[in-house]
């Protein structure tokens, strides 16, 4: 085999893959025995037809799909490690010369790994994430907490109407132009009205109405829709209401505060609940202030990113998508079909964003090249040991199972760690924030001060 590479611009090459003709006839063979079961020829047995005989009726070309696919197997990749190129896309092939006695000769036009021209990445200035805890945030965490201890109590009193936030238990059966439709009925189901889990306006419909009462709910399905024959269609549901409950919250005092925490006092489990709250807040803006030094970061940089290392990112997010749905019993199509795109217009959306991740690994991976770091051995052993921690399993084992390959993966993660911490130790936050008086609210003078992370 031998290999002849061509530099091209945006960072794309071409890799010329010329592969001896004994080894094409080897893999026409090789197709025949795989597929000559496939041809039935009258005067042979199944099985039995000679090569020759099949190429003379269905065409010397017969096997050469197959044929090209074993070759293309085993020599793109040794011809990517000999051209010492770093491919970043999947390969665009083209196949240039195909005849059986002859060589095979093919093109790969590929994406290699761009260079990177980084800029600061020390120092770098940005916003720093708020962390302070309002009594309004208190507040709401207190309100979150009411609604996890309320209690749901039937309205007897036959007076009684329909609000929103109350619980009815339905029948429903819906038909678009007097036709039932799959999915539109339904016994006993409990709604909670202001949910939205019903469509357009179907919940306000029921607000006024009194249990027992029988309700015509007049509604558009929307556009787009999960299912393509309802899509803008006009339904009726009919609609009867069985039992109406009322959501009740639990007093906000020292009662309360008893049930749901360690603390005999309302004022003790608010001072806790705003310090856990700042804790939390603590650990959300440790994220985002990473992530704005990195945006900062990569914005220094210049890289020339090719479009076919793009799409290859993309696919590859595509796979995952669909990985993931499948796992929950889904398909791509009927995501898609829901959110109104495309698998062409889904694909487009990921761009920038697989853009955006192709230039942040870049970046890190220049930073650690440019500052010489090294993953200690230390620091694979605390990895190895978390991930047999992890998996309940000896660390022996976890490096087993890793194998050469993927111990090179982790170090690599490693080092990319140690270069974004490196990143946020050294930036600058600049800190503009009003503090406020803790009963009326009012405002100081906004007070701005730098300083560094704190790692």
């Amino acid at each position: 085999m031998s290999v002849k590479v061509d530099n091209l611009e945006k960072n794309m090459a071409k890799l010329t893959v010329e592969v001896s003709a004994g080894e094409l006839d080897n893999a026409i063979e090789i197709a025949y025995k795989k597929n000559k079961n496939k041809f039935s020829i009258p005067g042979f047995r199944k099985g039995k037809v000679p090569m020759a005989t099949i190429e003379k009726m269905y065409g010397a070309g017969v096997f050469y799909e197959d044929a090209v696919n074993t070759l293309l197997d085993y020599s793109y990749p040794d011809a990517v490690r000999e051209s010492g190129l770093e491919v970043v896309s999947r390969p665009e092939i083209e196949v240039v010369e195909l005849e059986k006695g002859k060589p095979f000769v093919y093109t790969a036009l590929v994406a290699v790994k761009p260079p990177v021209e980084l800029g600061q990445y020390k120092g770098v200035s940005v916003p720093k994430a708020d962390v302070s805890v309002t009594a309004k945030d208190v507040d709401a965490e207190l309100v979150r907490v009411q609604e996890q201890n309320a209690r749901m109590v039937s309205m007897d009193d036959p007076e009684y109407a329909v609000k929103n936030g109350d619980i009815v238990t339905i029948d429903f059966d819906g038909s678009v132009d007097g036709v039932p439709f799959d999915g539109g009925k339904g016994e006993s189901y409990p709604l909670t009205i202001g949910s939205h889990s019903f469509i357009d306006t179907f919940e306000e419909q029921l607000i006024g109405h009194k249990t027992g009462d029988h309700v015509d709910v007049n509604v558009t399905f929307p556009t787009p829709y999960a299912s393509k024959e309802l899509e803008g269609k006009a339904a009726l549901f009919k609609v009867v209401i069985h039992e109406i409950k009322q959501k009740q919250l639990p007093e906000l005092d020292d009662e309360f505060a008893s049930e749901v925490s360690e603390f005999e006092t309302l004022k003790e489990y608010k001072a806790s609940v705003k310090n856990e709250l700042k804790l939390r807040k603590e650990k959300l803006a440790a994220q985002e202030n990473e992530n704005n030094v990195m945006k900062a970061v990569v914005a220094n940089a210049k890289i020339e990113i090719p479009e076919a290392m793009i799409r290859t990112n993309v696919e590859n997010m595509i796979y995952d998508y669909e990985r993931s749905m499948s796992q929950q019993g889904l398909k791509l199509e009927q995501y898609l079909s829901y959110i109104g795109q495309t698998a062409e217009e889904f694909k487009k959306s990921l761009e920038p964003q697989a853009e955006e991740s192709i230039k942040a690994q870049l970046v890190v991976e220049a930073i650690v090249k440019a500052e010489n770091i090294t993953a200690s051995d230390e620091a694979v052993e605390a990895k190895i040991n978390e991930m047999a921690e992890q998996y309940k399993m000896e660390a022996a084992k976890i490096r087993e199972i890793l194998g050469e390959q993927q111990l090179n993966a982790l170090k690599a993660d490693i080092c990319a760690h140690e270069a974004v911490d490196l990143c946020v130790a050294e930036a600058v936050l600049t800190d503009a924030k009003k503090s406020r008086k803790a009963k009326d609210g009012e405002a100081e003078d906004a007070e701005v001060k730098v300083e560094k992370i704190e790692k």
